[in-house]
């Protein structure tokens, strides 16, 4: 399962390192060139939108992959294992359907906008909606693996919680015993 968070997140998290690089170079540089000289790159705000689209999506399919969305576990905690196994399976069940509401909306978008172009790139407005049904596929895939997985009892007690310590909690976890944090 690392193997595979690894092989699928890494060219991901490329992919996003290089989009923002992309969009501050863009917005910095246009900036810079309105005050200084009067003058702009004409691309940077329409790239730097289709950019920022694949930046929300992609980096919301890393945090899918990471597990490191907000959650509320105070009603799940007390439940037992069956209870818990009962919320994780009909939760991880909504969740799908709604990536197939998401996934089949974003498809009638995604040809409707086909033949339409951005003004100024010329490029096809459907682009904006790619990342989106790169989200859903991940996400899609994500869902099904954890109902198999719950489905044949291979998922651990943490894992049907689902909600990560904030990270000041880990980190003073993580601390010898006997040491204080520095403040």
């Amino acid at each position: 399962m690392i193997a595979i968070r690894k092989f699928l997140l890494n060219p991901v998290q490329f992919l996003l390192a290089a989009c923002l690089a992309a969009m501050l170079v863009l917005v910095f540089g246009n900036v810079v060139l309105r005050y200084a000289f009067n003058t702009g790159i004409s691309v940077s705000e329409e790239l730097s939108r289709l950019l920022f689209v694949w930046v929300v999506f992609l980096g919301a399919a890393v945090t899918l992959f990471e597990q490191a969305h907000l959650g509320v576990d105070t009603l799940v905690r007390r439940l037992s294992r069956k209870g818990r196994l009962a919320c994780f399976v009909l939760s991880n069940l909504l969740m799908l359907y709604t990536t197939w509401l998401i996934f089949s909306g974003t498809w009638q978008q995604f040809g409707i906008n086909l033949g339409m172009t951005t003004p100024v790139m010329g490029i096809s407005q459907a682009w904006f909606f790619v990342p989106v049904l790169i989200f859903t596929g991940f996400a899609a895939a994500w869902f099904c693996l954890s109902l198999i997985r719950s489905l044949t009892g291979r998922i651990s007690d943490e894992e049907l919680i689902g909600v990560r310590e904030s990270e000041e909690d880990f980190d003073i976890a993580q601390l010898p015993p006997g040491s204080a944090p520095l403040r």
